[in-house]
């Protein structure tokens, strides 16, 4: 699997032309040859075209398209201050070191709190929940904020339903899935976990309602996106399933983790290389396939 580095300039280039194809046929690609779909957002979407691809993957520009005029609504509403005041004090915290969100007040962190706001006006039941902060940070540095809020729309809705609502029934049954698959694609890490008693509420919470953004680098984080919104939450039970072997998978490696303490420390130090591009996207996309493409998890609607 080829880093996005690394590709020649004239393939890039041959890709976008793909792309562009695609998404001025959309309908009909998602309709007649989803598979050949699927393939190239596996090998990446081009940089260039990511925002409109992941817009269109999502079904945020149909939802916006169905909702003409909804987003400006809620942006000029002034929102329930209790919501707003969690939202700001979370803004600076998201991607601090990227030039959009560098800056108290920049455009950046103007922009998520429009967009976050204006999902607490649109969901008013379910409100804010500081997981989606990172999500919609991720949207806006490819998008504007509306299409950013729809896109956040679908991922809440669609992708990952269930997971920002208050009592966080859906990801602990995912996290329970995800221990169940584990058992079959490796038995001595579901054992070490089992034997100490590491709930995986513990460990995944933050790689499943974050889709990852806050676990890997940036450029594994846009590889995994590509396919995460085009196949669905199956993908984020993959990344987490490598993680989990690679970490956990062999003697020597449970040598190092006697206990809970120190297994969980090790989960939340990842080795580099596990996460690396390259390798991640390999084995996402080869090893656990037969395994988490028979399941259809329950929040895979």
């Amino acid at each position: 699997v080829t880093r996005a580095q690394d590709i020649p300039p004239a393939v890039l280039r041959q890709r976008e032309v793909k792309w562009l194809d695609m998404l001025s046929h959309w309908d009909k690609w998602m309709i007649k040859r989803f598979n050949k779909v699927r393939l190239r957002c596996q090998k990446g979407i081009p940089p260039a075209l990511r925002g409109r691809a992941w817009l269109y993957l999502s079904g945020g520009k149909v939802k916006r398209e169905q909702n003409q005029g909804k987003f400006q609504e809620l942006d000029s509403q002034p929102g329930d201050p209790k919501w707003l005041d969690v939202i700001e004090k979370d803004l600076h915290r998201q991607f601090p070191f990227h030039e959009m969100f560098v800056s108290r007040g920049g455009h950046g962190q103007k922009d998520l709190f429009r967009v976050l706001k204006a999902y607490t006006l649109y969901r008013p039941e379910e409100g804010y929940c500081q997981a989606q902060a990172p999500i919609a940070a991720v949207l806006l540095m490819h998008m504007p904020a509306e299409d950013a809020f729809w896109g956040l729309v679908q991922i809440c809705e669609k992708y990952l339903p269930g997971y920002y609502s208050p009592g966080l029934e859906a990801i602990q049954l995912d996290g329970e899935i995800l221990f169940a698959l584990l058992r079959r694609v490796s038995p001595p890490a579901f054992r070490h976990l089992e034997k100490h008693k590491i709930d995986p509420i513990l460990y995944m919470t933050e790689w499943f309602m974050c889709a990852f953004s806050r676990t890997l680098p940036w450029a594994s984080v846009l590889r995994v996106w590509d396919m995460f919104l085009c196949d669905g939450v199956k993908i984020i039970f993959r990344v987490g399933l490598v993680l989990l072997k690679c970490m956990l998978g062999t003697r020597e490696k449970l040598k190092a983790c006697q206990g809970q303490y120190e297994t969980m420390e090790l989960l939340r130090a990842i080795e580099p290389r596990y996460m690396q591009e390259g390798f991640l996207v390999r084995e996402v996309r080869c090893g656990y396939a037969k395994c988490v493409t028979a399941k259809q998890p329950v929040s895979l609607a």
